[in-house]
């Protein structure tokens, strides 16, 4: 199997205990999934990162400075860039990366519409992997990281020290801006993540779904049950698909044994504290910034110095 997709299913299948990479949700059904996720009452984290950007979006801006170039890593739907290039000072190119090309294409293609004087230049990539990206506009100024959504905590810690240091060269002598949700009441956690109108519980069975699309596979998606919950000692949201019942899946060819209440665990969303992403930050390469969060301290947006 030359299939990414493919090979990862198969061997996180393999294992014990199972466990994938999240970034296999983001096909087309998953990527729009997830925007209606981000629109849920019980979904505070885009709301309130929305609001953090508009009122400190001049603030933002100034640090950016002149003829900025920013570029967002996952870019998804590109809705809250358009906060930032409403407030900047002539920008110079916008450089979107997203692993889902089909949804990238049309969001990028309306954000140029919207912005026709903007050099928007998409680049279909896996950005937890080396990155090569353009060289810099003669003229533009510093080249600004844009990494709404605390989807840093969707990594482990291994992976997400890794992403800051290759985000920290790729963008050196500029800036990152980033998302991080924080830690609060497990309550609030817990109904951010199992909503009452099963849309996450739909994003997480399409994982299955999308591999008996794409790869034949012969998951029986009602066979399988939307778990998520919120591990303290870890700080953060597990989410897993759990098997109702003994039984046999089979993909690419290879058959894989499910027992009663065995999970696939699909994804962490780790929460911080202000002090362990600056901590994490430094370790990478960083200098920590201004920080900016909402008046309930529900979400965090960080300005990191890259290095020179």
């Amino acid at each position: 199997m030359d299939n990414a997709f493919a090979q990862d299913l198969c061997a996180a299948l393999s294992t014990r205990p199972r466990a994938i990479s999240p970034k296999y949700f983001y096909d087309e059904a998953g990527s729009l999934l997830f925007d209606r996720i981000c629109d849920l009452p019980e979904y505070y984290p885009t709301r309130t990162e929305l609001g953090i950007l508009e009122r400190n979006a001049q603030d933002i801006a100034a640090h950016m400075g002149p003829r900025a170039e920013i570029v967002e890593f996952g870019a998804g739907a590109l809705r809250k860039v358009r906060i930032l290039l409403d407030a900047m000072d002539r920008p110079a190119r916008y450089l979107p990366i997203d692993i889902s090309g089909e949804h990238l294409s049309r969001a990028a293609s309306a954000l140029q519409q919207d912005y026709p004087g903007l050099d928007v230049q998409p680049v279909v990539a896996d950005y937890t992997q080396r990155l090569l990206l353009p060289a810099p506009l003669p003229g533009a100024g510093q080249r600004v990281g844009f990494f709404p959504g605390s989807t840093i905590g969707n990594f482990t810690p291994d992976e997400a020290l890794h992403f800051l240091q290759v985000a920290a060269q790729v963008l050196r002598g500029g800036a990152l801006l980033i998302g991080a949700d924080l830690v609060k009441d497990p309550a609030v956690l817990h109904a951010a993540y199992n909503d009452s109108q099963g849309v996450t519980a739909a994003f997480n069975l399409n994982l299955l779904a999308r591999a008996n699309r794409e790869l034949s596979a012969r998951f029986v998606l009602e066979q399988f049950a939307h778990s998520a919950f919120y591990n303290a000692p870890r700080q953060r949201i597990e989410m897993h698909l759990v098997s109702k019942r003994r039984q046999m899946v089979s993909v690419g060819g290879q058959c894989f044994e499910f027992e009663e209440g065995e999970t696939l665990h699909t994804e962490n969303s780790h929460k911080f504290t202000i002090d362990s992403l600056r901590s994490l930050a430094v370790r990478a390469g960083f200098r920590p910034g201004p920080v900016w969060t909402d008046p309930d301290n529900l979400f965090s947006v960080h300005w990191l110095h890259a290095p020179l």
